[in-house]
């Protein structure tokens, strides 16, 4: 249930060279675990000139609501803006060039951090939902009974089950956000080396696939780009060099609602933001809807 709203919206104008019509049938959303937008403006600010997405979803946003760079973000054309954010290494917020309504702000699992937002915004003449959701990462060892940080990611992993069976069945909905958890063996670098690791153990990926299947989700890179290719979302700062190592997982999702699964006209990651200067460990995905 909705236990509170933070948010900022100002009227959008539509960019010279797209005509409303247009703009009304073709949505371009992009989500990106920025890890802390502050240290990554210029960072969005390439991504947005080169991509150009009507909605931009953050995850680790690590900026109280109050000093959130929300001016330099209007003048990159993002009019409209709500968070859910507080110091420390969590965060979300929703960007977008039209209008936002119907701000909702879940606490999962009665954890007191802000990890999910979600808004409607206009697609082809109705209200789309766009649910926003950063899942804890769950710590070293995935062993909930000596640490704490992996119990509270199953625990906000099992709550999220129900969740999804209304969010997802409800219709005309996107769900996003670095998940934490590469639920596919061709997700990770290497499937067996990883099983018994933070993100890819059983416990969590099968909690998370409960999670889409329960509200009927489509992943929607997987269906562009099905299993057995490999895709990555995120390489660890801890390697050298991260493009000849290789060791990524895909961590970071962009599911649709069933009805809207015919509407996915492209699907992309971004990897080459990896390669700019102090990057972030994770990439964006960005998914264009067509209707």
């Amino acid at each position: 249930m909705p236990t509170g709203v933070r948010c900022a919206i100002v009227p959008a104008t539509p960019l010279p060279h797209e005509s409303p019509s247009r703009m009304a049938d073709r949505l371009k959303i992009a989500t990106w675990n920025v890890n802390s937008i502050r240290s990554r403006m210029d960072h969005v600010g390439r991504f947005v000139d080169e991509n150009a997405p009507d909605v931009l979803c953050l995850q680790e946003t690590r900026c109280p609501d109050g000093i959130f760079p929300s001016s330099p973000l209007r003048k990159l054309g993002y009019e409209h803006i709500v968070l859910n954010a507080k110091s420390g290494h969590h965060g979300v917020a929703i960007l977008s060039k039209r209008p936002l309504a119907d701000v909702v702000i879940e606490r999962t699992a009665g954890i007191d951090e802000p990890r999910h937002i979600a808004a409607t915004v206009t697609f082809a003449g109705a209200p789309l939902w766009l649910h926003n959701l950063y899942v804890p990462a769950g710590g070293d060892e995935p062993d909930a009974a000596i640490n704490p940080r992996f119990a509270a990611k199953i625990a906000f992993l099992d709550a999220l089950t129900a969740w999804s069976a209304v969010v997802g069945r409800a219709g005309r909905g996107v769900l996003v956000g670095d998940l934490n958890v590469a639920p596919l063996p061709d997700d990770v670098w290497s499937h067996k080396q990883l099983l018994s690791v933070v993100s890819h153990t059983p416990g969590e990926t099968e909690r998370l696939e409960a999670v889409r299947s329960a509200g009927g989700w489509v992943d929607a890179v997987r269906k562009v780009r099905p299993v057995p290719e490999k895709v990555f979302t995120w390489w660890s700062y801890r390697a050298k060099d991260w493009k000849a190592a290789n060791r990524g997982r895909r961590l970071d999702h962009l599911w649709v609602t069933a009805d809207l699964g015919g509407s996915l006209a492209a699907v992309e990651v971004r990897p080459e933001t990896r390669d700019w200067e102090r990057p972030s460990d994770h990439v964006p995905v960005v998914a264009t809807l067509t209707a």
